[in-house]
């Protein structure tokens, strides 16, 4: 291994998967604008497929290279639920159904946040994405797809589409939070 794998990177700020992060970012007001301004739906995917591929790069650089870092647990994260948020503000204004997922995904987000908060000023440690957020995370980002690419999707799948979607992010809230409170109960314990 190069001296490079071996540096510790769990305190830098600037790796190259956190700038990737940031690009997904960065990213957000050309998404919106290619959807909601220059309404073509072949932009505004090729747009999302980026955003996907270098959320993809930025963990694969940051698992393969170990420049896994705090500022990265918490930037990377951050950086899909924006773009999942703005895209589904966006998808919202043509099919009424996507309020549920954008609903549920608030609430998660906002919930989620204050318990992690806690979590982290509890231990100290920022903790990464799981099976179910990266199921979720997919998922959500098909139906999203979907509803860019297919302008007149019929309503029936649409719904299926979108309730499915909703379901999992239902089941990931849930066991996201059961961890959560587990760790803040084992902290209490001891």
């Amino acid at each position: 291994m190069s001296s490079q794998c071996n540096k510790d990177y769990t305190k830098k700020v600037v790796t190259v998967p956190n700038v990737l992060s940031l690009f997904r970012i960065i990213l957000i007001p050309f998404i919106i604008w290619a959807y909601c301004v220059l309404q073509s739906p072949t932009v505004t995917a090729l747009l999302v497929v980026l955003s996907g591929l270098t959320d993809v790069v930025d963990g694969f650089i940051a698992r393969h290279f170990n420049m896994i870092s705090n500022v990265g647990k918490a930037l990377d994260p951050i950086a899909d639920k924006l773009t999942q948020i703005a895209m589904l503000f966006c998808l919202w204004t043509r099919f009424p159904l996507i309020l549920l997922p954008l609903i549920i995904i608030l609430v998660k987000e906002i919930s989620s946040f204050v318990l992690r908060a806690v979590v982290i000023r509890k231990t100290g440690e920022v903790d990464g994405a799981v099976w179910h957020g990266k199921i979720n995370t997919v998922l959500l980002y098909s139906v999203m797809f979907l509803h860019i690419v297919w302008y007149s999707i019929p309503t029936e799948l649409s719904v299926i589409c979108i309730l499915i979607s909703c379901a999992m992010m239902l089941l990931s809230y849930v066991l996201y939070s059961i961890d959560g409170i587990a760790q803040l109960t084992k902290i209490k314990r001891k």
